[in-house]
C-alpha cells in the first residue's frame, strides 16, 4: 500500500527493566507473547533485551484500531504481569490509531514516558507463509 489511508498501526514500547529482575521479565514476557501468539489480534510481536543497558524493546502490528481494543481486554493481566518488572521510558505509535485508541494510550501512559504519533507516508507488509520466529 502506498498511500496513507492505512488503518495499521506498529507499537514500539521502550522499557527500562528493573534491577535484579531481568530473568522474571524475560519470563513474563515469554508468557506473554505466548499468550498473544494463540489469542491476540497482533500481526506480529517481537521483543528484544539490551542486558547491557537493561533495556526492552517490543513491536507490535496491529491491522487497525479495533485489533489494539482487542488486544487490551485479552492481555491486562500479561501486560500486569510484565510491569511488575519495568517501566516504560518510551512509547511510540506508527500508524493513526483512532480517538479511542490514541486516548486510551495517552490515558495509560499518562506523564511516565515520551509518548509519540508517527503518521503513516507509505509502505508494505509481506510476511512469508509458515515463517516462525
Amino acid at each position: 500500500m502506498t498511500t496513507h489511508d492505512s488503518t495499521i498501526l506498529l507499537f514500539r514500547n521502550t522499557m527500562r527493566i528493573t534491577d535484579g529482575h531481568l530473568e522474571s521479565f524475560r519470563d513474563a514476557i515469554a508468557g506473554a507473547v505466548a499468550f498473544a501468539e494463540q489469542h491476540g489480534p497482533q500481526l506480529m510481536v517481537e521483543t528484544f533485551v539490551d542486558e547491557e543497558r537493561m533495556l526492552a524493546h517490543s513491536f507490535q502490528l496491529y491491522q487497525d484500531s479495533d485489533a489494539v481494543r482487542t488486544h487490551w481486554k485479552l492481555a491486562d493481566p500479561y501486560i500486569q504481569e510484565v510491569m511488575k518488572h519495568c517501566q516504560v521510558e518510551r512509547f511510540e505509535v506508527f500508524g493513526e490509531p483512532d480517538a479511542d485508541v490514541a486516548a486510551g494510550v495517552r490515558s495509560a501512559l499518562s506523564e511516565q514516558c515520551v509518548l509519540t504519533f508517527s503518521p503513516r507516508i507509505a509502505g508494505f507488509v509481506r510476511f512469508i507463509p509458515g515463517l516462525r520466529a
